[in-house]
C-alpha cells in the first residue's frame, strides 16, 4: 500500500435503464472527448479496486471488475450490494468504498473535494456523502465505510427490499456527513435537456435509434 494513499475501493453503477433518454445507455454519452463512463473511472482512478455495475463488461479498461445485480434493473441498492460482492471476492477489502453513479459529468471535481475531506480526518462518522450549496445530497456521490455499508445491504436483504430499494433506505442507517462540493460537479443526465444543458454529445442517441431500427 502506497503511504498515505486513502484506502478505498470504488463501485460504479451503470446498468440502469435510461428510460427517459429512450434506453439510450448513459455510460456511453461522451462529455469532452470521454464516455461518462470514463469519467466516472477517471474520478475513481485512486481506488485500489474498482467494480464497474453494468453491461458491457468487455469495453472495460484491463484491471476494471465487472458484474451485473440480478435481477437485471433492480435498482441502485442492489446495484451496490452486487458490487460489494464481487469486491469482496477479490479480497482484502478497503476501508471504504466510492460509491458513483456514471450519469454525472463533472464528477470528478465532487470526489477530489470528498477525498480531501476524507483525508482531513475531521468527520467520525460512517460516510461522506456529496452535496449542493442548496444542501440537497448526492447518495450516489460518496464514500462510505465498507463494513457499514455491507451491513445494511445484509439488512435490507434479510428484510426482503434490497431488490428495488432505494439508496435512501440502504444508507439510513449510516451516519452521514454532508460535504458541500463544487456546483454542477453532481449534476446528472437523465433527460436530453440536461445532457444539452451539461455540453454531453447527444451524437450516440441517432446510432442507437439506427441500431435499434434495424433490429
Amino acid at each position: 500500500m502506497e503511504q498515505n494513499r486513502l484506502d478505498f475501493d470504488a463501485v460504479i453503477l451503470a446498468g440502469g435503464r435510461s428510460s427517459r433518454l429512450g434506453g439510450v445507455p448513459k455510460q456511453g454519452l461522451v462529455f469532452e472527448g470521454a464516455t461518462l463512463l470514463q469519467q466516472s473511472l477517471a474520478a475513481a482512478s485512486g481506488a485500489f479496486r474498482t467494480v464497474v455495475v453494468g453491461p458491457d463488461a468487455s469495453a472495460l479498461p484491463a484491471g476494471v471488475l465487472s458484474c451485473r445485480e440480478q435481477p437485471e434493473f433492480a435498482g441502485p441498492a442492489a446495484a451496490v450490494a452486487a458490487g460489494l460482492a464481487v469486491l469482496a471476492q477479490a479480497g482484502n477489502e478497503s476501508a471504504y468504498t466510492l460509491v458513483l453513479a456514471c450519469d454525472m459529468p463533472r464528477i470528478s471535481a465532487a470526489v477530489e473535494v470528498l477525498t480531501e475531506a476524507l483525508e482531513s480526518r475531521e468527520f467520525q462518522v460512517d460516510g461522506l456523502m456529496a452535496c449542493g450549496e442548496d444542501r440537497r445530497p448526492q447518495r450516489l456521490a460518496g464514500f462510505y465505510r465498507t463494513d457499514k455499508l455491507k451491513r445494511a445491504a445484509e439488512e435490507l436483504a434479510s428484510q426482503d427490499t434490497l431488490i428495488n430499494g432505494s439508496m435512501r433506505a440502504l444508507l439510513a442507517s449510516l451516519d452521514l456527513q454532508l460535504v458541500t462540493v463544487p456546483t454542477g460537479s453532481t449534476d446528472d443526465v437523465d433527460t436530453w435537456d440536461d445532457a444539452a444543458a451539461l455540453g454531453v454529445d447527444a451524437g450516440i442517441r441517432d446510432e442507437f435509434q439506427d441500431r435499434r431500427g434495424s433490429s
